[in-house]
């Protein structure tokens, strides 16, 4: 069999086709080889970058839908994928990438547009993605797709606290309670940020069992709720951060009712620390999180379409992870 190297591709790549389970373990060591080459093409040659859990692919893939996307070459392997997002209007991309060699014909950006194409048909009012700050090769190439540059995303964690006490976990809810509180959720969002939608969020991480949904309130009314993953982002690698993946907060009282709580539920679920990827608007819940003992870890820049820019919520707080 011919190496990679070797091969020769010819182009273009059949697709786009759906995602189905069946294709995680290619997509996963595609995934594996093109992000560890993208960090060796910017200097980080001793960073190997593993593949992920299968159930957080399949997480991503079902809450994707048909945004979940791949191309083949002509032997039929998986040589690109593009995971587009809409979280109600919502719309992101990631991750995505293009085998190593079949670089350099276009195929970048096809998979781009295919996803533009994807959100703009789910009628997404803000298109995004995400990528590394340092990398001016990417930051050029979705420049050169219509993307512009954003406020930093900043990832920071929490060590987790002693509290054994969690109120207002929706695992506690019983099937009517829980479909209530989703409702609630989504309402809330709406709110602070009209069209964006996390309620396939919050029902997937139940049904897959990846973590949980944490509720604040204040009296009788929801002010707050944040989804999180405890369940190990890398394959085979035990537990070791509560990651959140959507936090809104009516105002900082809600934002800082739900870090305290956080902190509580990342060791009632056997993790070290709560992870948070901040979105460098929201200043305020920065120097909270950092008051309460944040430490910075990574940094990403969030780019989004021109004209399809994210909206600062007027009031509250909005984070929303573009990754998976």
């Amino acid at each position: 069999m011919a190496s990679r190297a070797e091969r020769v591709v010819h182009l273009p790549l059949a697709g786009p086709a759906m995602i189905g389970v069946s294709d995680i373990t290619e997509l996963n060591a595609l995934f594996s080889d093109a992000f560890t080459e993208r960090y060796r093409r910017d200097g980080l040659v001793g960073v190997r970058v593993p593949p992920l859990n299968p159930a957080i692919w399949r997480y991503a893939i079902d809450g994707a839908g048909i945004g979940a996307m791949l191309w083949r070459d002509d032997t039929g392997a998986i040589a690109a994928f593009n995971i587009a997002h809409a979280s109600g209007l919502e719309g992101w991309m990631g991750p995505l990438a293009v085998r190593d060699d079949c670089q350099g014909a276009g195929q970048g950006k096809a998979i781009v547009r295919a996803g533009i194409a994807r959100l703009r048909a789910a009628g997404c009012h803000t298109i995004g993605l995400e990528t590394m700050p340092r990398t001016v090769e990417n930051i050029g190439f979705y420049a050169g797709l219509g993307f512009v540059p954003g406020h930093m995303t900043v990832t920071l964690t929490v060590e987790a606290s002693t509290a054994s006490s969690v109120p207002g976990l929706l695992s506690t809810f019983g099937p009517a309670a829980r479909d209530t509180a989703i409702a609630e959720c989504a309402a809330l969002t709406h709110t602070l940020a009209p069209g964006a939608d996390y309620s396939r969020e919050i029902r997937l991480t139940h049904e897959y069992s990846l973590g949980d949904t944490l509720l604040a309130r204040r009296g009788d009314s929801l002010v707050g709720f944040t989804v999180c993953h405890a369940a190990p982002l890398v394959e085979g690698r035990p537990r070791d951060e509560l990651r959140v993946l959507k936090l809104v907060a009516l105002d900082d009282d809600a934002f800082s009712t739900m870090l305290i709580a956080l902190t509580a539920l990342a060791r009632r679920s056997a993790t070290a620390r709560v992870a948070i990827r901040m979105q460098g608007e929201h200043r305020g819940a920065f120097t909270r999180v950092m008051a309460a003992g944040g430490r910075v870890r990574w940094t990403d820049l969030r780019m989004t379409l021109d004209g399809f820019a994210q909206v600062m919520p007027p009031r509250g707080i909005v984070l929303s992870n573009w990754e998976i």
